[in-house]
């Protein structure tokens, strides 16, 4: 791959960081914190400190039996404790550490001690539904307290929790289920999407007619939707129910630092989903560490990470990450222009909310109302924007810095994964930004752009992502398949390297910018050319607000570029657009670009975290199988 060129996007833009968010800032020399971490052991070592331990470890990293990692070996923690208990004990006893608020206006506060309370309730609850350590509870929970309760709950007992995304379809949720092994199911009445209740027990009532291993189910009554009385009512409960009368007060189970902490199942292009398993210390350290340097928490923030708990980001930067920082989480149960495009930032204004982390698809999205919307609210309380999710297009980066951060706000533009678990490449504060990439790897972290030998490849071509070494809050094998973990991810790149699946390149400055999935790279006339470049060029023309491309066959070519748009307000695709447009990206990424046909659509193919599903539309033009469509939105 190092011998192909790589097109490289015209992006000059620096923006130096603020003044008064240096001074702040936790990490004020990036060359200083780098250094530090170049000695694995000592820098996490030093990280992990910062927890209370019932027993410490005895070795940082294990690495006998690459590439199946261990850290903090023989310490024993638990990591409910450390999110709630830890913060019981001090001042922030009576601090708010869960904001809850939905499109309907409602909201509902949770103080730490009331948290502390409300976990030891659910967590004596599981143990009398007989749940011990090592067994899992799945949940099918919209955005609310509960959700977050009975996976602390869960922690506290040393259960597993696998949270599935109240979005998902029947057969997507039976298929994690049954994997996990699940023995309690915990759903709700419903969720609340543009003012309409969807109705999630009724999708878990099917569901549970092919689930063999659920003993019992928890229904939360949420949304005041009516339920009805299943023919499955005789292991039903309520939720109220189930805790009422349960002490407030259960012993925390001691962790092995290496005990399973969670499942969080995640899409392959094909076959069945992922079952990514993350265990306890490291992950607690790497999400922690990474949260509170990246976007420099402190007492006084109010953090809110627009990120479903169903997916990764959920768990690590709504739940873990700030609850372990003792700050207090913003949770938001609503779209984002619902009941109107502003939606957002009126939440923003009302609750002062300091940090707010996001995904690119939510921001092209708002951006198609103009700038009307986040002009109409008072956004001064913002001190770091962030993304997170896939590429942040330039376009949608600086619509972001001028509209909502008001060109004062940073944007810490991070590149990382479920099964990274943490924060990996990514700016500080303290960073200067360029719009469209997430800068570079953070402290402790060796990444790098490589060819398949894996080997360096020189600035500007395109290369592979692979992670040269360990990291604390790395997953440790997928579920039941411990082939398909080192297939797919260790032995793709000799060396012995963590194989990402991304097609990235580094610029002059060593900033390492991510063009797609490997298997989204176009390959037009022996040139390789990045998917995530070639949309950036379209979404940088002020008609277009989202664009997704593939590449189609071409006898001459190899392929061309298939463009799929979505279009600002007043914008149709007519014949003298079309050609603007093939101008205008042309333009932008020279020669290269070859454009085949440019079609309209209402709407892209997404996961429900928002990233791109290419190749779906791949696989309609050609009319094949779509594959696992299980986490797609529509």
């Amino acid at each position: 791959m190092s011998k192909d060129t790589s097109v490289l996007l015209d992006e000059k833009r620096v923006f130096k960081a603020n003044y008064r968010i240096v001074e702040e800032a936790h990490v004020k020399n990036w060359e200083a914190e780098i250094e530090k971490g170049q000695d694995l052991e000592k820098y996490w070592s030093e990280k992990a400190e910062q927890f209370e331990w019932f027993e410490k470890w005895d070795k940082v990293l294990d690495e006998s039996k690459k590439p199946f990692y261990k850290w903090f070996t023989n310490g024993k923690i638990n990591l409910s404790y450390n999110a709630v208990d830890r913060w019981v004990f001090t001042d922030k006893r009576n601090k708010v550490a869960i904001l809850y608020a939905n499109e309907n206006g409602e909201e509902r506060k949770l103080t730490y001690y009331e948290l502390y309370r409300e976990v030891n309730k659910m967590a004596n609850a599981l143990k009398n539904l007989g749940i011990k350590k090592g067994d899992t509870v799945s949940m099918y929970l919209p955005m609310c307290p509960e959700l977050l309760i009975s996976m602390l709950a869960c922690t506290r007992i040393g259960a597993l929790h696998s949270v599935v995304y109240s979005g998902l379809s029947v057969g997507a949720f039976v298929e994690r289920m049954n994997d996990s092994n699940a023995k309690v199911l915990i759903t709700a009445d419903g969720t609340y999407r543009r003012g309409k209740i969807i109705d999630l027990k009724k999708i878990a009532d099917e569901a549970l007619l092919q689930c063999s291993t659920i003993e019992a189910v928890v229904v939360v009554q949420h949304a005041g939707n009516p339920i009805t009385i299943s023919e499955l009512s005789g292991r039903e409960i309520f939720y109220d129910t189930l805790i009422d009368g349960e002490s407030d007060e259960c012993p925390v189970e001691e962790m092995d630092a290496e005990d399973p902490l969670f499942l969080l199942y995640t899409s392959g292009s094909t076959g069945k989903p992922k079952g990514v398993l993350h265990t306890t210390a490291g992950y607690m350290v790497g999400v922690a560490t990474t949260l509170k340097n990246v976007f420099d928490i402190h007492d006084g923030d109010l953090w809110w990470c627009t990120g479903d708990i169903g997916w990764i980001t959920g768990h690590s930067y709504a739940i873990y990450g700030p609850l372990l920082l003792g700050t207090t989480t913003m949770i938001y149960e609503g779209a984002p222009d619902y009941p109107d495009p502003g939606a957002w930032w009126k939440i923003v204004e009302k609750y002062g909310v300091t940090k707010l982390y996001t995904a690119p698809t939510a921001i092209r999205h708002l951006m198609r109302y103009g700038s009307k919307h986040p002009n109409l609210y008072n956004l001064s309380s913002l001190k770091i924007l962030g993304s997170v999710g896939e590429p942040m297009n330039p376009e949608a980066w600086m619509w972001l810095y001028k509209n909502v951060g008001k060109e004062k706000t940073p944007i810490m533009d991070t590149w990382w994964q479920t099964e990274t678990g943490m924060h990996m490449i990514a700016p500080l504060p303290i960073s200067p930004l360029k719009p469209g990439t997430p800068t570079l790897p953070l402290p402790g972290i060796d990444a790098d752009v490589v060819d398949e030998n894996g080997d360096p490849v020189a600035p500007g071509k395109g290369g592979y992502l692979v992670i040269k070494k360990p990291w604390p809050a790395m997953f440790r094998t997928l579920y039941k398949d411990e082939k398909r973990y080192i297939d797919v991810y260790w032995n793709k790149i000799p060396g012995g390297v963590y194989h990402a699946g991304d097609i990235a390149r580094k610029d002059e400055d060593g900033y390492i910018w991510i063009q797609g999935r490997s298997d989204d790279v176009l390959n037009i006339a022996g040139h390789r050319v990045g998917t995530s470049e070639v949309e950036s060029a379209f979404v940088s023309h002020p008609a277009v607000v989202e664009c997704a491309v593939i590449g189609k066959s071409d006898p001459i070519k190899g392929q061309v570029i298939k463009s799929f748009i979505i279009l600002k307000e007043g914008y149709q695709l007519n014949t003298k657009l079309i050609e603007n447009l093939q101008k205008h990206v042309r333009y932008e990424l020279g020669p290269v670009a070859v454009l085949g046909e440019i079609q309209q659509v209402d709407k892209l193919p997404k996961t429900r975290s928002g990233k791109i599903m290419r190749r779906i539309l791949r696989a309609q033009e050609e009319g094949e199988d779509l594959g696992d469509t299980s986490t797609l939105e529509d």
